[in-house]
């Protein structure tokens, strides 16, 4: 069945066996977020909650929870989405396909957004921001926030729908300094589709008018992450996606959904900015609280039968794990056609998905007398780190094979691979005071860090060790010395005090390693808080190592030495303790965490005792 609204979905979903209802008064603050969390990581169904404290509204969590249960609600339009992203990522095949490109055509012409005379047309009525679900999702976030929100703005130099930007900027309802019903926080990163409208609105010495969206069919959630190739609107691709036109209208000069469950209106003022935060995000901490724009609320609508979606932000895996997969199974070519050479880039989930892309190139350069090395590889890295997203990545692992044996989906193998052949005197190649994401507090400032490119193309250089290298634990300066993956060893030297001092104890400590034993089976050592911890799995090590770390002050090596501007080493060394700059790791209430076990029987989600 196409969805009409979000009310159609979880009816169909609880027909599937696919949602659990619970009845009992759930406390938005922490309590909701909390059994989200547990019954996402078991796989578990829907949520609706029926009975939300402190509100009239229901809400539902865990839409997204599988990518099954993903694929299965867009399951009338999925192959005609694919097809109309294939058309513009390959326009040869509208060539080689002609007549089942015409119906792909044609499903693009009824998808185009329906315009209404009025708001009167909806069901959408009157309401203020604090009658909203106020969900908080960890105890140190800086209030309520909406975590599903699709966010529309316009061009002020060339407004309308087509020309539209439709994003999931994370919008704070309550806390901080904000005035309650009249003021709430907007979080988005200037190089974004709203922080471009907002540029141009503040050069022309006006307010950018901004619509969200909450609820509706899901497949307008999904519009709104999906980065879609140049020139397809989001709004279209939601009328695609969700087999349906969009239906909207205006009021008051702000773009209203007919679809939605909730509309908040407002106006972003050229200076106005207030402190945002802190916020449980993706890389498993805080992000802290900064100054960010503020939304003056003009309007707030909502539907009787509204129904408030929400998910949970932590660390990986969390539901936008499940985005991401379906994300990437309808978009995953769209790269691979905008970036020459490039077969293949995996954004590293355990990772906080920006710190680590793993990728697959081509190597054309090395003419055939010569050793092969990465030459046309370094040409294709720096397309990747200049790419969108991409370009906030902190370490990119790339090399260049044909065997589909060697995928970057298969993480530890893949960095094997590269392990066992990376010249560390030729293939590191760093760039300094450089942009990351803004979200990571590893780096020097805000939005402010580096890169580096482990580069490996060629014949196998070494073996990498598959126990403890011989005398390791004999060396005092470290203890705890654990084996992470084949040459790969996780040690401690206490805690970190500071630039200074972890220079000098680090180098000191590969000094002692390299007058007594041989690491070149152990191209990779790294310093840590609690090497059991961070050797105990590949989630664990894939976090600590590249969520802690900036590789222009935290790479460190044995032998190292610089000749030419190039810094290069024997054995690299990645400080991945934890600094006073970084953000608070996300830890959960225990109190919360014994209250919700009523939901849960032997560690499985039941619902509550009435929903049977």
């Amino acid at each position: 069945m196409m969805y009409q609204s979000l009310d159609d979905c979880v009816l169909d979903l609880e027909k599937q066996g696919e949602l659990v209802r619970i009845r009992e008064e759930v406390d938005p603050y922490l309590e909701m977020p909390s059994i989200h969390r547990r019954v996402y990581q078991e796989g578990g169904p829907a949520i609706l909650f029926e009975n939300v404290k402190g509100s009239k509204y229901r809400a539902v969590s865990n839409l997204f929870g599988t990518p099954e249960r993903s694929k299965y609600m867009l399951r009338k339009t999925w192959d005609g989405v694919h097809d109309v992203i294939a058309m513009r990522d390959d326009p040869m095949s509208a060539l080689k396909h002609p007549f089942k490109n015409v119906s792909t055509g044609v499903s693009a012409m009824k998808a185009l957004p329906m315009r209404r005379a009025s708001i009167k047309t909806s069901k959408l009525e009157e309401i203020n921001i604090s009658d909203l679900p106020m969900v908080q999702s960890w105890p140190d976030d800086g209030g309520a926030f909406v975590t599903l929100p699709q966010v529309y703005t316009e061009d002020p130099e060339n407004p309308g729908m087509m020309n539209a930007n439709l994003g999931m900027y994370r919008a704070q309802l309550n806390g901080n300094d904000y005035e309650q019903d009249k003021e709430i926080g907007l979080h988005y990163q200037i190089h974004r589709g709203i922080g471009v409208h907002h540029t141009k609105a503040k050069q022309k010495g006006e307010p950018l008018k901004v619509s969200i969206f909450i609820g509706g069919p899901p497949a307008h959630t999904l519009a709104a992450v999906m980065p879609l190739p140049e020139g397809l609107s989001e709004m279209l691709f939601a009328g695609l996606l969700s087999g349906r036109r969009f239906r909207y209208s205006y009021e008051d000069g702000y773009c209203i959904s007919h679809d939605a469950d909730f509309v908040i209106t407002g106006e972003v003022y050229p200076e106005d900015t207030k402190p945002e935060g802190p916020f449980g995000d993706h890389l498993g901490y805080y992000s802290l609280k900064h100054l960010f724009p503020v939304l003056r609320v003009h309007k707030v609508y909502g539907k009787p039968d509204a129904i408030w979606p929400f998910t949970v932000v932590g660390r990986p895996p969390q539901e936008d794990t499940s985005f991401g997969e379906i994300i990437h199974e309808l978009t995953g070519k769209a790269i691979t056609q905008e970036l020459p050479g490039v077969k293949e880039v995996h954004a590293v989930d355990a990772a906080g998905v920006h710190p680590l892309l793993l990728a697959n190139g081509s190597e054309r350069y090395t003419p055939f007398e010569q050793v092969k090395q990465p030459m046309e590889l370094l040409t294709i890295a720096n397309r990747i780190l200049g790419f969108g997203q991409l370009s906030l990545a902190k370490y990119l692992w790339i090399t260049a094979e044909d065997d589909p044996a060697i995928s970057t989906h298969n993480e530890l193998e893949f960095m094997q691979y590269i392990l066992e052949r990376i010249d560390l005197h030729r293939d590191l190649h760093f760039q300094t005071n450089t942009t990351i994401d803004t979200l990571d507090y590893s780096g020097t400032g805000l939005n402010s860090g580096s890169k580096v490119v482990l580069a490996a193309y060629g014949e196998k250089k070494r073996e990498l060790c598959r126990e403890m290298p011989e005398g390791l634990d004999n060396i005092k300066s470290m203890r705890q010395p654990q084996l992470v993956m084949p040459g790969v060893v996780a040690v401690e030297i206490g805690d970190y005090e500071g630039e200074g001092a972890a220079v000098e104890e680090i180098n000191a400590m590969a000094d002692e390693i390299s007058k007594h034993i041989d690491m070149t089976p152990c191209p990779l050592v790294i310093v840590c808080d609690d090497s059991t911890f961070l050797s105990q799995s590949k989630e664990n090590f894939l976090w600590a190592t590249f969520t802690r770390s900036n590789p222009s002050h935290d790479m460190h090596g044995i032998n190292r030495f610089i000749e030419h501007k190039h810094w290069g080493c024997d054995t690299m060394i990645i400080d991945a303790r934890i600094k006073p700059h970084h953000a608070p790791p996300l830890i959960e209430d225990e109190e919360v965490e014994a209250k919700i076990e009523r939901f849960f029987e032997d560690g499985r989600f039941v619902g509550d005792r009435t929903s049977s």
